[in-house]
């Protein structure tokens, strides 16, 4: 809206001031138009060619550009490459600072049929002579109107032979942000070149998440009691970084006034636009109280490489003949654009004729005089040949004395730069360079086009600086405002958990853990932090603490301390400092002590697991006793060890791979609750609370879409109890869902009664919430790493929120630990198999003792005779002989029981051939 009101006030003062142009001029009056031809159908070739310069003569930049231009003329004229003979012929006009004047100058030197126009230096003149450029195809080129909204779309015939102010700001803005800094104060001057300048350096700050805090315009003409009533005002406020975008001849009044009123000292910053170097180069030698007052400013001043052309020109400067008689002065950088402006449009002439184009003019419809008119608009004559100009000129690619002359589709020569200048003692030093290529850098431009652009930080350098007041440190670039005004900071006024923040009745008016934390971490700032407390809530029930933030954000309170959790939503409206509080969202459920069952070692796995293992071993049993039976002989020593290994290898995967989960469920079937954690808590319908005014509501509503209907609100530890008391069927809850050191708070004073169900489901922390960009932030966040460091942070957290662990009580069961009643009833298996593996064992021993004894061994069977073969009936044993035989391999007893059958056999043989024998002899 703001650009649109300034073109209607620009066409219409244009229209205003041609009015008044023509009532100067009676009827009758003929402009000369040289040897230019003004038939629309003419195509003879001229033998001059008509170039308007248009700017103000006595100025620092009219000093500089006149000798320039006029040189560049005669140079052009004495080439015989360019232009074929054709001499181009200079006419100069004095706008003298007046959007006024230059209006009337503009209309009188396009009387003359210039085809093209160098200047105005003035951006404010160059609006108003652009509509006139316009409406008769002129091109105006010029050297020093660096406004950024004149390359706008608007002004088709302006075309800029120096760097737009657009690059300007957005320099500044690097080396705002190189140095840290979040805010400026830009001191201005009121009109098209200074607001439209500050506008564009405003939008350049803001991508470097820093702005304009406040904006000191004044009118060019304004006194010096003007001046040092704004410079005092701007000096009550924070920022101490100032951006100084004026002209050279006003700007020297706001140091002086600076100086005068203690501005230019230690921990100010300031940093001028390129009008301070182009008024110190343009003085042969500036006197030493002007440089006093600047000592420590940065500044910029357009960069131009050291050309072999460059340095030519630089040498035949001090004698041109078109120079005043003071030497070296009048020389700054707008000199070499100045020349450089001729020369483009001079080799633009020449391919405009090479191509066929015609120098001719004709008279448009549009400018007649209506009937009694004294306007005589129809003296005003239209360049026919003026679009093709000024697409010759665009297409233009040379090499002039300011470097290379080439434009981008926005029409901007290529490649602007600019020095980053520290002016110290007598001169300026450069400390590095910026270029929108590469940005800061230490290295000239140039040497960096070859190479890929490169503007990450780590990239940026520049040399060291010695700022205002002597001094190498970096200012902060901020300080409280000399207003009388504390940093205002608002506490929540809590219900419950009045540990963390509460109202007191002492002097700060606040206690508790967040605000000792707040004292102790402002105490380590290098600076005082006038600060007073202001409470936000009724007391009667939690605050919101979204709404709190958006106080902050809308300047109502500067910051919020306080437990404020640090969420997305907040951190796109304020800044927060270091969490000095880990926090995230828990379950806490009610659960009690279960009674142990014996059979809790089956849990882990289902009947189908018990069974399918039951048929594994089974299997394997089978396996073994086979091979250890059918095969016997097959499996002895080593082979059979490796098999029954194999299979303990099996029995010990299954059961004891996990063991330490196993061993957990288990401790956990301890403790019994119907919530195990935030999913089953998704998945129910029962009824949760949270704590009023936290934003676990907007979590649990927009996050894991449950119904807020199910939502309870609880304002205080008391309601929590009571709630949990009560359960969802007679009112209550099924669970609460708060931050931990709440949940914390609470668990410690219920004697275990409730627990925390599951893991914590979300990861935040409490910080302090100031206004955007808020440099205390910063500061703010390394003292509170510092408390963390020293153990301040844990001496603050141990005085107010020591409290008792459910774990350390003396009649809870630990979830890691199991009793003996949990295992009873598989030590009752295992000795119940014991018992009955012993029984088989033993039983399977006597059985192979009776049928052996060792007297056997030793016996020889002896002739039996039919009166002595009776058997021994009772033999005698001893306890000795029956651990003998139990400690015999199972090999060695069947191999003795086996003998023992072999002789038995041979003794029934024998006895039954000797009564074969008795009964076959004669009696």
């Amino acid at each position: 809206m703001e650009e649109v009101l300034l073109i209607s006030r620009f066409i219409t003062r244009s229209l205003i001031l041609l009015s008044l142009c023509f009532l100067c001029f009676p009827p009758g009056v003929v402009c000369d138009t040289g040897n230019v031809s003004t038939s629309s159908n003419s195509s003879s070739k001229p033998k001059v060619i008509n170039i308007g310069a248009l700017f103000t003569l006595n100025s620092v930049l009219g000093e500089a550009a006149k000798p320039a231009i006029q040189a560049a003329v005669d140079d052009v004229n004495s080439d015989p490459t360019i232009l074929n003979g054709v001499q181009l012929k200079l006419l100069i006009s004095d706008t003298n600072c007046s959007g006024f004047i230059g209006t009337m100058e503009a209309l009188q030197l396009m009387e003359s049929d210039v085809v093209a126009a160098i200047g105005p230096q003035s951006s404010g003149i160059a609006h108003v002579i652009s509509h006139v450029v316009n409406e008769l195809h002129v091109p105006l080129l010029s050297f020093g109107a660096t406004d950024p909204t004149l390359s706008s779309m608007q002004y088709p015939y302006f075309l800029r032979t120096t760097p737009s102010d657009h690059f300007q700001m957005y320099a500044i803005a690097d080396i705002v942000d190189y140095y840290g800094w979040r805010e400026v104060i830009a001191i201005f001057v009121d009109d098209d070149y200074g607001r439209s300048g500050i506008s564009v350096l405003g939008d350049a700050l803001a991508k470097k998440r820093a702005k304009i805090s406040y904006k000191a315009a004044f009118s060019p003409g304004d006194t010096e009691s003007k001046i040092n009533d704004l410079l005092v005002e701007v000096n009550l406020m924070e920022s101490r970084v100032y951006v100084v975008h004026v002209n050279p001849h006003t700007g020297l009044n706001i140091f002086s006034v600076a100086k005068a009123l203690n501005m230019m000292g230690s921990g100010y910053v300031w940093i001028a636009t390129d009008w301070l170097p182009s008024y110190l180069d343009s003085k042969d030698a500036v006197d030493s109280n002007t440089m006093n007052i600047l000592q420590g400013v940065i500044a910029l001043r357009h960069y131009t490489p050291d050309t072999d052309l460059k340095k030519s020109f630089m040498s035949k400067w001090n004698t041109l003949k078109y120079k005043g008689s003071a030497g070296h002065a009048g020389f700054n950088s707008y000199a070499l654009y100045a020349y450089d402006s001729v020369w483009l449009a001079a080799h633009a002439l020449d391919g405009f004729l090479n191509e066929g184009g015609n120098l001719s003019f004709s008279y448009d419809p549009k400018l007649h005089d209506t009937n009694g008119s004294m306007l005589h608009l129809a003296s005003l004559r239209v360049f026919n040949g003026g679009e093709q100009l000024l697409q010759t000129l665009l297409r233009m690619n040379f090499t002039g004395v300011s470097g290379q002359i080439q434009f981008d589709p926005d029409k901007h020569l290529i490649h602007p730069a600019y020095d980053v200048l520290n002016i110290v003692g007598t001169g300026t030093h450069r400390i590095g360079y910026w270029s929108n290529y590469s940005h800061l850098s230490v290295v000239p431009p140039e040497s960096l086009y070859t190479k890929p652009p490169n503007i990450s930080t780590g990239s940026q350098h520049l040399y060291s600086v010695i700022w205002p007041g002597d001094t190498t440190s970096t200012p902060r670039g901020w300080v409280f405002p000399n207003n009388g005004q504390p940093l205002r900071i608002a506490v929540p006024n809590r219900v419950g958990y009045k540990e963390f923040a509460s109202k007191d009745k002492s002097p700060q008016g606040v206690r508790g853990y967040c605000i000792d934390v707040f004292e102790a971490a402002i105490s380590l700032l290098p600076y005082a932090v006038p600060h007073t407390y202001m409470l936000y809530g009724d007391g009667k029930r939690n605050p919101s603490y979204n709404e709190l933030v958006r106080r902050v954000a809308q300047n109502v309170y500067d910051a919020a301390v306080g437990d404020i959790t640090i969420v997305t939503n907040r951190t796109k409206i304020v800044d927060f400092t270091q969490p000095y509080m880990e926090s995230g969202l828990v379950v806490v459920a009610p659960v009690k002590e279960a009674k142990s069952n014996p059979w809790a070692f089956l849990k882990p796995f289902t009947a189908e697991m018990w069974l399918v293992t039951a048929m594994f071993f089974l299997f394997v049993g089978a396996v073994v006793w086979i091979l250890e039976h059918r095969i016997n002989s097959e499996f002895r020593g080593p082979p059979r060890r490796q098999l029954i290994t194999i299979c303990w290898f099996s029995f010990s995967t299954m059961f004891f791979s996990h063991r330490e989960n196993t061993v957990s469920t288990l401790g956990r079937m301890q403790l019994t609750s119907g919530i195990q954690g935030i999913d089953s808590l998704i998945s129910s319908t029962e009824p949760i609370g949270i704590q009023d005014g936290s934003f676990a509501l907007n979590y649990l509503v927009d996050e894991l879409n449950i119904a807020q209907s199910r939502i309870v609100k609880l304002k205080n530890p008391e309601a929590y109890l009571r709630a949990l008391k009560l359960g969802p069927k007679k009112g209550g809850v099924a669970a609460i869902v708060d931050e931990l050191p709440y949940v914390e708070l609470f668990l410690s004073n219920t004697n275990c009664l409730y627990r925390i169900v599951g893991p914590e489901f979300t990861k935040s922390g409490w910080g302090f919430a100031f206004q955007r960009d808020s440099p205390l932030a910063v500061d703010m966040s390394t003292a509170i790493l510092q408390l963390s460091e020293n153990g301040d942070l844990q001496k603050i957290h141990n005085k107010w929120l020591t409290h008792s662990d459910c774990s350390s009580q003396v009649n809870q069961v630990d979830e890691n630990q199991l009793s003996l009643n949990s295992f009873w009833g598989l030590f009752l298996i295992c000795g119940i198999a014991c018992v009955l593996a012993l029984t088989i064992f033993c039983c399977r021993v006597f059985t192979q003792y009776r049928r052996f004894s060792p007297e056997d061994e030793e016996s020889e069977i002896e002739t039996i005779e039919p009166s002595r073969s009776s058997r021994r009936s009772i033999r005698s044993t001893s306890f000795k002989q029956i651990i003998d035989f139990v400690d015999k391999k199972e090999e060695e007893i069947k191999e003795m029981l086996k003998r023992k059958n072999s002789n038995s056999n041979k003794q029934q043989t024998s006895i039954h051939s000797f009564s074969d024998g008795q009964a076959s002899s004669p009696s």
